[in-house]
């Protein structure tokens, strides 16, 4: 089953999420209607070599409109017209940078596999369920109500304000009315009627003026009191949410919310502007011994400032935190002179803002850092597929590399309606490398603070570092292997984990100091456990990824029994980088032969635990022919004989009797024949030499028919 074929599948909270990452920059129809070819391109690949992106890029043109020819004999009007904007916008936006869509597809595919990893893992750490809690799905819904209630209150006031106005306009008619009747007039008796009909107007105007300012400054302490409290606490959870995505985490959502939210209160914020206004206005005309406007206005058009500016201020933040399109799943790890991106939001969507705002970008607000590239930007709504007001930097880069903790520093201006207001936000702390060997150590660094604290800009974090929760932190790792390789840990894996750790089968309640993740040795080797776990997502990735996916692992066992009834369990060495690059692990599978006392080499693998048929298993995963022995040619024609590569291992007798090295043979002439070709006689014969000596039984050596290196890894299944 393809992979898109198994995300329309989800439950519809997960294809919320799946929703989240399609735009006009990779239309969610591409996805669907070439989703087998899409799935069958490398787009990792492409997204660091710009020929290959380039030749990916006019391919899926030629795509595109092979399924434009499809439709159109088919009259699919809507469709038709829907691929060719498509097709116009993907030609337009990518046509220089080609390797920008391949970065784009290539992360879309990647978070594909990581919501499918996350359905396929019930079990929530936690992390995950303080994200998810009942309480802060309660508050947003809160705050939904209180900005819908203070935006039906401002409309309120808006009705109370033309009344006013109306009211006012009447009374000044009928007052200048009497101010220019004759002398003798106004001495009447309907004269005297009319000026305390007057009289009562001027009563009812103050009333209704006392009751507007009234209903505005309750309001104007509502709107304070939402953005101080609950609108604070939802951007703050957002921000925290975004944390835990960098860093492999569930998918962050809700800033569409929130712009809704920012939007509509900063709406009310300056219709309560106009109204004041407006009441100094009709002030200036009529005005009377005790008019409230004069003495509440000033103040309530003050707050009403503060609050205009300071939800400008929270609403200016940082969407997409910085990283290299080299290196998607490790944001916030930048190298020198290597372009990285970022992307700005406004969340109050205002038409008249659209390219009115510019951003520049700088490093610590320090003049020492010197970014590159192009670090001034105008915000637009044409920048984002959802119409909010976004910019995103594309080619920043930077010389300077120094060991401590950095942000980037964004400052904008924007003049509304008289108002000045300086706008000023940063990206969560990043690390600057100057070698991409740096990187490992650098993420290490970026999950730990992200961990361990919610506060986005601590810059000394590393001076006095605190331990994490060791439950926090498996849990964490299980997201590396969701976000990296497209599956998580399960229990089994997790637990084996918190032992390398911790050399304790329990970890709920352990934590974990920086130096013991990163820093320290594991006993007995010569690496630490973040340097091992890196090296593992590295093999997992480049080696063995759709077996992984599919829960394979990365060495196997096998069961036989022996005639007595015992059961006996034979471990088979782990495959290193080195022989994974030589031969496909799930070919390893399929040829792989072990040399028994009868030197008749065969293939103990039969099933899957448990009873899963092997080839059923893995058959889908085998990249090429059984291999089959090669033997020279009778004839004697010139030419080499073809080699292959045969995965074998060894199980020594049980007899103590001295044997010597030709009594060992373990394998037919065929495969010794084959063997001589790849490997000199003293390597076979110290190799077979060996199985003679001490060492403990029935562990099975997998036999190097080609040494590639020398790495060694620990298995995770």
């Amino acid at each position: 089953m393809s992979q898109w074929n198994q995300v329309q599948q989800l439950e519809i909270k997960f294809l919320e999420q799946v929703d989240q990452f399609y735009d006009d920059n990779f239309p969610m129809e591409i996805r669907h209607l070439l989703a087998q070819w899409i799935e069958n391109q490398d787009w990792e690949a492409a997204s660091n070599n710009e020929t290959m992106a380039t030749i990916l890029l006019q391919n899926l043109l030629i795509q595109l409109d092979d399924q434009l020819g499809r439709v159109s004999k088919e009259k699919n009007l809507l469709l038709i017209h829907n691929l060719k904007r498509i097709r116009k916008v993907l030609q337009g936006k990518f046509h220089g940078n080609p390797m920008h869509v391949a970065v784009v597809i290539s992360n879309c595919l990647r978070e594909e596999r990581r919501i499918l990893a996350a359905a396929n893992m019930p079990v929530q750490g936690p992390l995950e369920k303080s994200l998810q809690s009942s309480s802060v799905s309660e508050r947003q819904r809160n705050v939904e109500h209180k900005v819908a209630a203070i935006k039906n209150s401002v409309q309120i006031t808006e009705q109370d304000t033309k009344y006013l106005e109306d009211l006012q306009d009447e009374f000044d008619y009928r007052y200048k009315t009497i101010q220019m009747m004759d002398q003798g007039d106004k001495n009447n008796a309907l004269m005297s009627q009319e000026v305390l009909t007057l009289q009562e107007m001027l009563n009812s105007l103050d009333f209704k003026r006392k009751e507007a300012l009234g209903k505005l400054t309750q309001i104007v302490g509502e709107s304070d009191l939402l953005m101080s409290s609950l609108l604070a606490e939802e951007l703050q959870d957002w921000k925290r949410r975004q944390q835990v995505a960098c860093i492999g985490g569930p998918l962050h959502s809700g800033l569409d919310q929130l712009q809704n939210c920012f939007t509509l209160l900063a709406e009310s914020l300056f219709q309560l502007k106009r109204q004041l206004e407006k009441l100094e206005e009709q002030s200036s005309k009529v005005t009377y011994e005790g008019d409230p406007i004069p003495l509440q206005r000033p103040h309530l058009l003050e707050r009403v400032t503060f609050l205009i500016c300071s939800i400008f201020k929270n609403s200016f933040v940082v969407e997409r935190q910085p990283c290299m399109p080299t290196h998607p799943q490790r944001p916030m790890v930048l190298k020198t002179l290597i372009q990285f991106t970022a992307k700005l939001r406004l969340l109050i969507k205002l038409p008249e803002l659209n390219y009115q705002v510019k951003v520049k970008a700088s490093i610590d607000n320090n003049r020492r850092f010197v970014l590159c590239g192009t670090h001034v930007k105008a915000m637009s709504i044409e920048e984002s597929s959802n119409g909010s007001l976004s910019v995103e930097f594309r080619h920043l880069g930077c010389h300077m590399v120094t060991e401590e903790l950095h942000s980037i520093t964004f400052e904008a201006q924007i003049c509304l309606y008289g108002l000045t207001i300086d706008l000023e936000t940063s990206s969560l702390p990043v690390v600057m490398i100057s070698n991409v060997s740096q990187l490992p150590n650098a993420w290490a660094s970026i999950i730990w603070y992200n961990v361990s604290t919610n506060d986005s800009q601590n810059l000394v974090f590393f001076n006095n570092p605190p331990p994490a929760t060791l439950s926090q932190l498996l849990e964490v790792m299980s997201w590396q292997f969701s976000s990296y390789v497209g599956r998580g840990l399960n229990s089994d894996q997790l637990n084996m984990l918190a032992e390398k750790l911790t050399v304790q089968s329990s970890y709920s309640d352990g934590h974990l100091t920086w130096s013991k993740f990163c820093k320290e040795h594991l006993p007995g080797k010569s690496f630490t456990f973040w340097t091992w776990l890196e090296a593992i997502l590295d093999l997992i990735k480049k080696h063995i990824l759709p077996l992984w996916i599919d829960g394979g692992g990365i060495t196997f066992t096998w069961v036989d029994h022996a005639e007595s009834g015992e059961v006996r369990f034979h471990s088979v060495e782990p495959y290193n980088k080195g022989r994974l690059s030589a031969l496909p692990f799930a070919d390893i599978l399929r040829d792989y032969k072990v040399i028994m006392a009868e030197n008749i080499p065969e293939n103990p693998l039969k099933y899957l635990y448990p009873d899963i048929p092997k080839d059923k298993a893995f058959g889908k995963h085998y990249s090429s022919q059984p291999c089959e022995v090669s033997r020279p040619t009778e004839k004697g024609d010139k030419g080499y004989v073809p080699s292959v590569f045969i995965p074998i291992s060894t199980i020594r007798s049980d007899s103590t009797e001295p044997q010597s090295p030709s009594d060992l043979l373990p394998m037919s002439p065929s495969v010794y024949a084959v063997l001589r070709e790849n490997l000199s006689p003293t390597t076979i014969e110290t190799a077979v030499g060996s199985l003679s000596s001490p060492g403990p039984p029935p562990w099975s050596r997998a036999f190097p028919v080609r040494s590639q290196g020398h790495e060694k890894t620990d298995s995770l299944a």
